[in-house]
């Protein structure tokens, strides 16, 4: 991998981890694109660069996290339930992620399997946003994060597990698990961003210490700090786009997104270009 293939991963990575056309399901297309090979390595540079999306994230929400923190010393009641419950949302998805990590990876890291759930991700969109249009989702808007009870917060971590298959993408079936639960979109997506920071900061060490090293022998150091500089730009480029874009507007425009980009990978993968 040359800087130029590390560059373009990680503008990938950062502009679509926190939005809901999954980032995992980008990069192994762009990878294929670029003529990298699937390997352990591969996969692991794909997770470890998110690093970059978290440290963006982190920074554009370090009020809430400051909260949090002062919450965790018993300086702000609020913080620490709304810490409680981002690990009580967590912890389904790292108990799954033990357990089925190498099966996930065996069976579902391929496009195949990410251009099913790409579809399937946009129709599930496109059915929210209309349903949500019409007033037929009862319940939902009437809660804040400050409202968010721990069953609340497991219900979305469950919904969280749903994103180990690539190409389903864990901000989507987190924001849509918040919407349900009663959250506005507006707290939905502040808190898929909260729990993504905790999610993706476990995965990304859990990948750092298992495919470490079979990463930085086959790429090497300089790949790394190249993707994760310019995931971390991109990313707080994209988090603050899409937070003002949905004040304004629908999830829509990402369903008809996935469904084209569903299209568009097909077409390749029919074609030969990709495999």
């Amino acid at each position: 991998m040359d800087w130029l293939q590390a560059m373009v991963l990680g503008i990938v990575e950062g502009v679509t981890e926190y939005l809901p056309v999954s980032s995992t399901g980008h990069l192994i297309l762009a990878q294929r694109l670029l003529k990298i090979p699937a390997s352990p390595a591969a996969d692991a540079y794909a997770i470890c660069i998110q690093a970059g999306a978290i440290l963006a994230v982190l920074g554009l929400y370090w009020p809430r996290v400051q909260e949090m923190l002062a919450g965790l010393m018993g300086k702000n009641r609020q913080g620490l339930d709304l810490a409680t419950n981002i690990v009580v949302a967590f912890l389904p998805a790292a108990i799954i992620g033990l357990l089925f990590d190498k099966a996930i990876e065996h069976y579902l890291f391929g496009l195949w399997p990410i251009v099913a759930a790409w579809f399937a991700g946009g129709l599930v969109i496109l059915a929210f946003a209309r349903r949500r249009s019409r007033g037929q989702l009862a319940g939902v808007g009437e809660a804040d994060l400050e409202q968010l009870t721990w069953r609340m917060a497991l219900v979305i971590g469950a919904a969280q597990c749903l994103a180990m298959w690539p190409g389903t993408s864990r901000s989507l079936v987190t924001i849509l698990a918040g919407c349900l639960v009663g959250l506005p979109l507006s707290c939905a997506v502040e808190f898929s961003f909260l729990l993504g920071v905790v999610t993706l900061s476990a995965a990304t060490g859990y990948k750092a210490v298992h495919g470490g090293l079979a990463m930085v022998h086959a790429y090497g150091w300089n790949t790394m700090l190249v993707g994760f500089f310019f995931a971390a730009l991109s990313a707080a480029v994209a988090v603050k786009w899409m937070v003002g874009y949905l004040n304004r507007h629908s999830l829509s425009i990402f369903g008809f997104y996935r469904l084209a980009l569903a299209g568009v990978a097909l077409s390749l993968l029919l074609g030969g270009f990709v495999s």
